[in-house]
């Protein structure tokens, strides 16, 4: 077993239903693929390289859901780039979709001893800033039919407006979010903090919740995602991202950020342990808009870390380290992730984790 792997009887030790922290055993991950009719259009051959290449890192080790209106379309530029030992481990679901953003569409899957619960929240864009109407319906096609492409419970929960990047947890009871995203008055503004809090306890089976004040990127569209900032680890440990130019717009943020951190504590009282993931250096749009680079944006997989790199190999290699003692075990692996920033997002972003026995297993023990 990977170090700081949660094995199935592990994963419910502490709360008999609780959502599955990314580094629960998976059983394989979601991409909603880009097409011509998403705000990738300009530059659809290069964010379909990405794209490409995440699909190959990702099905080489697990199985891999692709979502997308032509399928057989996607199918056919797959079976041409990636080798066999990749595309055998793909699936496919044909579906209309708005976009390509998987982390906030897609199902928060609950660990609970009578099996998995797929969660159904409501995706509203990032609080009405683009339509979403398609991709909020892509989660009741993966589970209709006589054979639902995934498995466990469906449960309804689109009364309440949440993005998988929005939320971190550990397995054990503790949430990480920020509240400039969940207390932000573009989703559910008919609830006070106190009534979001305790929704989210009985929603994902958590008991407490850590709020995080401070802390954005420039160009992001989420009101400040936590998985764009900090992320919850194995072992008490939460990595986020370190300023440490004080001409960078972003210092003051991110250092008041850093002290919130230090005084956070465990369930148990004991401080987290703490490591500083570097900031990725200004990238800018043809407008000279700056793109939200962060290297906070990776995704754990059963072997493997596959982070976000952006062509700085200083940064690049440093986040790299982090993630190596954030994780130890897992091999780290970089994908290139300009293309992703161009649309205001980056790897983790672009991906959903499910764990195991909801997508069906397509590699031998």
């Amino acid at each position: 077993m990977v170090v700081g792997q949660i094995a199935d009887d592990e994963t419910t030790a502490t709360l008999k239903r609780t959502l599955a922290p990314e580094w629960a055993l998976q059983s394989g991950v979601q991409l909603t693929w880009p097409h011509a009719g998403t705000d990738w259009a300009y530059m659809l051959p290069e964010v379909t390289a990405c794209y490409l290449r995440l699909a190959y890192e990702i099905a080489t080790r697990e199985t891999l859901l692709i979502v997308a209106p032509e399928t057989e379309a996607v199918k056919r530029l797959i079976d041409e780039q990636l080798p066999k030992r990749a595309t055998a481990h793909i699936i496919y679901k044909t579906c209309n979709t708005n976009d390509t953003w998987a982390r906030d569409h897609a199902f928060l899957t609950m660990a609970t001893t009578e099996g998995p619960e797929l969660l159904d929240f409501r995706f509203n864009g990032w609080g009405g800033k683009f339509e979403a109407s398609l991709d909020n319906a892509i989660n009741a096609h993966l589970v209709e039919g006589e054979t639902p492409v995934l498995k466990g419970k469906y449960v309804d929960c689109l009364d309440f407006e949440l993005e998988g990047g929005s939320v971190e947890v550990d397995g054990l009871g503790t949430l990480l979010t920020t509240s400039e995203c969940l207390l932000n008055p573009n989703r559910n503004a008919q609830l006070d903090k106190a009534h979001k809090e305790a929704l989210l306890k009985e929603r994902l089976g958590v008991n407490r919740v850590l709020w995080l004040d401070h802390g954005y990127l420039a160009g992001d569209d989420t009101d400040s995602h936590i998985d764009t900032l900090a992320r919850l680890c194995p072992d008490n440990t939460i990595v986020y991202v370190k300023c440490t130019d004080k001409a960078d717009e972003h210092y003051a943020a991110l250092q008041a950020m850093e002290q919130q951190l230090h005084t956070f504590c465990t369930a148990d009282g004991k401080p987290y342990r703490l490591l500083a993931l570097p900031m990725a250096n200004a990238i800018y749009d043809e407008n000279g808009e700056r793109l939200p680079a962060t290297y906070a944006n990776y995704l754990v997989m059963n072997n493997v870390v596959l982070y976000p790199t952006y062509a700085q190999p200083d940064n690049d290699e440093a986040a790299a380290e982090v993630l190596h003692k954030a994780f130890p075990g897992r091999d780290v692996v970089g994908v290139d992730c300009r293309a992703l920033i161009r649309q205001h997002g980056s790897l983790h972003c672009v991906t959903m984790q499910y764990p195991k026995g909801v997508l069906p297993q397509t590699f031998s023990d």
